[in-house]
């Protein structure tokens, strides 16, 4: 079936009207800004099994939409549905329950990893936090998520400044599927490696994909990088999207001069 032809049954995350507003900041001499919106009135879906890339420069608002579709940011405005469950209207333990199930990957490994922990209490860490499992099956678990991820048993006892950027994002990438998540939102995941790195890590995550059943959310400013991975492609663009369509229609035939410029920028 293809993406078009996909019918609401396939809709795995349905974000309507979602607007995000921040509240502007008081300068220096009393003068007042305006307040900023992130977000402006942005619709879409993301398919179950699919990898929708969410592409605009810096500023767009692409990971603050992310974020909402997580409700890692509460909105403004709109509403979110999760699997057919209203995200807005759940609390306490049935959001935690739905938490489990939506997960983010962050764009620098070193900073969204806690320097004071190891590699194996990091990856443990969500399966106690989730209660789940005796000690020692939290310990197989995350040895399992290790091998998942192609980190070598031997860095469990490291600590994140002791490893490489690539292999910094794999520990990030095993953390964020120790729940057994749906849905990942990927936000900016290799912009912070070298180039030989970032194919790695994409390699990775289309093998973990289609191993897993995964669907994917792939946050990235750059077209180049979500070339061969993503199946739709959604420009963002002052907080909205000015342009969704397949990949391919895309990069053939851009219709927004947006992401005609944005195609333009790559090398």
């Amino acid at each position: 079936m293809s993406l078009e032809e996909r019918d609401d049954s396939h809709v795995l995350v349905a974000a309507r009207d979602l607007s995000k507003v921040f509240p502007a900041r008081h300068g220096l001499f009393g003068h007042h800004a305006a307040d900023v919106r992130a977000v402006d009135r942005v619709s879409l879906d993301v398919y179950r099994g699919e990898t929708l890339a969410l592409v605009g420069e810096s500023g767009s608002g692409k990971s603050t939409l992310g974020r909402m579709l997580l409700r890692l940011i509460e909105p403004s405005a709109g509403n979110v549905e999760f699997d057919g469950v209203d995200l807005m209207s759940v609390s306490g333990e049935s959001l935690r329950k739905l938490r489990r199930r939506m997960q983010i990957i962050f764009q620098d490994p070193y900073s969204s990893l806690n320097p004071t922990m190891t590699v194996r209490a990091v990856v443990r860490e969500p399966l106690t936090i989730h209660r789940l499992g005796s000690g020692a099956e939290r310990n197989e678990r995350t040895m399992e998520l290790l091998r998942l991820v192609g980190l070598k048993q031997e860095l469990a006892g490291r600590y994140p400044h002791e490893l490489s950027g690539g292999e910094r994002q794999r520990v990030g990438i095993a953390r964020a599927l120790a729940l057994e998540p749906d849905f990942l939102v990927a936000d900016e995941p290799v912009t912070a490696l070298d180039v030989s790195v970032q194919a790695q890590i994409l390699n990775l995550m289309l093998s973990l994909q289609e191993d897993l059943g995964l669907t994917y959310l792939f946050v990235a400013h750059d077209l180049r990088v979500v070339e061969h991975v993503a199946d739709r492609v959604a420009v963002m663009h002052r907080g909205r999207i000015v342009e969704l369509k397949s990949r391919v229609d895309l990069f053939k035939k851009p219709q927004h001069q947006h992401t005609r410029e944005l195609l333009a920028s790559i090398p």
